[in-house]
């Protein structure tokens, strides 16, 4: 087990480590403990989502925007070139997220039908932009896709399950119980492929899972922040202003950092984002970003990540909340810009356009899409239907899609 030990600590020195290779070392023999270097994980996660590398299999793609609107029940349809809405149409009871495929030849909306059995995914035809025939699946609040590409996972959120089905025709293949994480909702993988790491919303956790054994390998709590922002307010105020009393937080969407050895995670009551170290499984830092953060986009270059701070604390906010979005650069963990809705507003999911110069956000409680201009927090709003919630741009560059609103690789 010593020479266990070398290994494990020699590899996470070079970075060599990433998401959940811990338990994968410590099995190893000393002769094949030169292994893992070749499987070491890619320089740039987000090399393959730049501009540069739309695929061929998008070039008969309508460029627009999809907005899954919670409470009507529809799927508005924007143009982004014109800023207007140029169709929409019903799906399911309760459509949440708006999925790629992992192919990128469908768009999947995932109507989850809360406290309901009657949970479906719609499929889009991105050629079109119409809807086809529901699939009837068990309560879809969000899906993903495995990194090989043999599963959609749809996360069965109120059964503390995820389900692994075929990724076209839907039909169920097996299922991962994960019975600790309550409110399953949003997820990232290791740069290898072999761990998925979801968020647990109601335990105040995140849970990380073997692909390969299909089992929970652990949970992490993750601890709250002695400050947090205070709702009551000015819009503009930046620091932290009141005791954040939360004994857990409520821990939304998550991303890998660009060289793997991180996970960022926005938590929506800490009003930050916890900082976890890969290799460990354990907590190396928080980042405060602004009251509710949710959402989380990395920029086309790969060097920043967009953080969507919703404005509340509550799960059902009040409109013109105190939202802005946070820019936070990758390579030095620091807050390099704040831009906050004017007015106020509730931006939540979304992602950046193929070029990389706009970051569409749904207005969650504001029945509004921002389209956010990076070069300067610029904001532009377009009326959509009622509560808008995980939109997605499309097409997006990437060679594959991992699901959500785009996490393409």
């Amino acid at each position: 087990m010593k020479t266990h030990r070398i290994v494990y600590a020699a590899l996470a020195a070079v970075g060599l480590v990433g998401a959940g290779s811990l338990l994968a070392v410590s099995n190893m023999q000393p002769a094949q403990a030169a292994a893992p270097a070749a499987a070491a994980a890619p320089v740039n996660v987000y090399a393959g989502i730049s501009s540069a590398h739309l695929s061929p299999a998008t070039k008969d793609h309508l460029p627009r925007v999809y907005v899954p609107n919670l409470r009507s029940n529809d799927v508005y349809v924007i143009d982004p070139e014109t800023m207007k809405v140029v169709d929409k149409f019903k799906v399911g009871v309760g459509p949440q997220h708006v999925v790629p495929a992992y192919d990128l030849q469908a768009l999947w909306v995932a109507n989850n039908a809360e406290r309901t059995n009657k949970g479906s995914l719609t499929p889009i035809d991105p050629r079109t932009g119409k809807p086809g025939t529901q699939v009837a699946v068990d309560d879809p609040y969000n899906m993903y896709f495995s990194p090989d590409g043999k599963s959609a996972i749809v996360v069965a959120e109120a059964l503390h399950r995820l389900d692994f089905r075929d990724p076209k025709t839907m039909q169920m293949q097996y299922a991962i119980d994960v019975p600790e994480c309550g409110g399953i909702n949003h997820a990232d993988f290791s740069p290898d492929g072999r761990y998925a790491m979801f968020t647990c919303e109601f335990a105040g956790s995140v849970a990380r899972i073997n692909l390969a054994t299909r089992k929970v390998e652990g949970y992490l709590k993750l601890s709250m922040p002695t400050t947090r922002f205070s709702e009551k307010d000015p819009i503009d105020q930046l620091l932290a202003n009141e005791v954040c009393s939360k004994k857990k937080g409520m821990p939304q969407d998550i991303r890998v950092s660009p060289d793997g050895k991180r996970y960022y995670i926005a938590d929506m009551d800490a009003d930050g984002v916890h900082v976890i170290d890969a290799a460990s499984f354990t907590k190396v830092g928080f980042i405060p970003t602004g009251v509710g953060a949710h959402g989380l986009y990395p920029s086309r270059d790969g060097t920043k990540l967009y953080v969507a701070n919703r404005g509340t604390h509550n799960i059902h906010g009040k409109r013109k909340g105190k939202g802005r979005v946070t820019v936070i650069d990758f390579a030095t963990e620091k807050v390099v810009a704040q831009w906050p809705i004017p007015g106020g507003g509730s931006p939540d999911m979304g992602n950046v356009s193929a070029d990389g110069k706009y970051l569409w956000l749904s207005g969650r409680f504001d029945d509004v899409v921002y389209r956010i201009d990076t070069s300067n927090g610029d904001v532009k709003q377009v009326k959509v239907g009622q509560e808008p919630h995980g939109l997605t741009v499309w097409p997006q560059p990437g060679r594959v899609s991992l699901g959500h609103t785009g996490n393409m690789r």
